[in-house]
């Protein structure tokens, strides 16, 4: 008895189709969706963006060490004096093989240093909230579906409750009068971000439960004298695993310009740390002297996003039994 056996039988027609005259058969479920992920090149692009992205932010002190400047180094003689010493020295910002990504404005700052080193801060703060939401959008989601009755009525209100509260508004008023120090600011943003934006997720498992709760295999395991918690996490869990993983990889670019928009409004982690939505809010008193310095974090923003979505969607598709992609 196995539970993906009743719900994936599109995929497992799939595994024993005829490629090049020979049938396949014996094909994991897995290995299907990599071989259909496979054929997604753009899909693939936006994975090997993602792991380069994570591999900048993890490896960032090593990266300022080869190619860049301490984090918070001034560097003046970088600064035009004859230009009010605002703008950078140079086209595009002061763009050179010393400074790749040029300097700011005013105090002559690494570009380079202040986007690897905002890699960490968006990336760590959205992958925590993520696995926040996910964690109680399961357990909620789950619980609700599965059991039913008053308890799907009461976390169902509760979840429309959730989705109703003004979260950007509560964020900027509660961050705003929390001391100025960064595990303090990640930690609550974190737990902002996740703890209102779970009922997303739990949404989804509450309606995938809700159809699978009525499955053969879970009929048969209750006629085995399987109990709620084994019928759970061995026969539900494995089938809502898609997707979970699925809306994982499409809630974090959500969640990175959440804290973006955070630390662009002034409430997200505090200064000198690193954060993109800081620098495009310096920027915007800048533009007019220095237009790159806007440009540059607000293109690593997009590309972060976008490599995020793409891998999400063709995730989707990869993983969805009845997708002719």
């Amino acid at each position: 008895m196995t539970s993906s056996t009743d719900l994936t039988t599109p995929a497992e027609e799939e595994a024993s189709t005829v490629t090049d005259g020979k049938k396949i058969e014996g094909r994991s479920l897995g290995r299907i969706a990599w071989t259909r992920l496979k054929r997604d090149k753009v899909a693939l692009t936006g994975g090997g963006i993602i792991i380069f992205l994570i591999l900048v932010a993890i490896f960032a002190p090593v990266l300022n060490k080869l190619f860049g400047h301490p984090v918070n180094e001034f560097h003046q003689d970088k600064i035009d004096p004859n230009l009010g010493g605002i703008p950078p020295i140079g086209t595009w910002g002061g763009i050179s093989t010393d400074f790749l990504l040029g300097v700011q404005p005013v105090t002559g700052r690494d570009l380079f240093s202040q986007i690897i080193y905002g890699a960490q801060t968006s990336l760590l703060i959205a992958l925590l909230a993520t696995l926040l939401a996910v964690m109680i959008g399961i357990v909620v989601g789950i619980t609700a579906g599965f059991f039913g009755g008053w308890i799907d009525s009461l976390f169902s209100r509760f979840m429309d409750l959730i989705l109703a509260f003004p979260l950007i508004l509560f964020a900027i008023a509660l961050i705003s009068v929390l001391p100025p120090t960064y595990w303090y600011r990640v930690t609550v943003i974190v737990l902002i971000i996740g703890g209102f934006s779970w009922p997303y997720i739990g949404r989804i498992v509450r309606g995938q439960t809700l159809s699978l709760r009525e499955r053969e295999f879970v009929e048969a395991a209750r006629s085995i004298g399987a109990g709620n918690f084994r019928i759970i996490f061995r026969e539900l869990l494995p089938n809502l695993a898609a997707p979970i993983l699925v809306y994982s990889t499409l809630i974090i670019p959500t969640n990175i310009l959440f804290e973006a928009a955070l630390s662009f409004l002034g409430v997200g982690v505090p200064s000198p740390t690193p954060s993109w939505g800081r620098l495009l809010s310096d920027a915007v008193n800048y533009y007019e002297y220095d237009p790159m310095y806007m440009v540059v974090p607000g293109t690593a923003i997009f590309i972060t996003v976008l490599a995020f979505n793409l891998f999400g969607d063709g995730l989707r598709d990869a993983l969805d039994p009845k997708s002719n992609r």
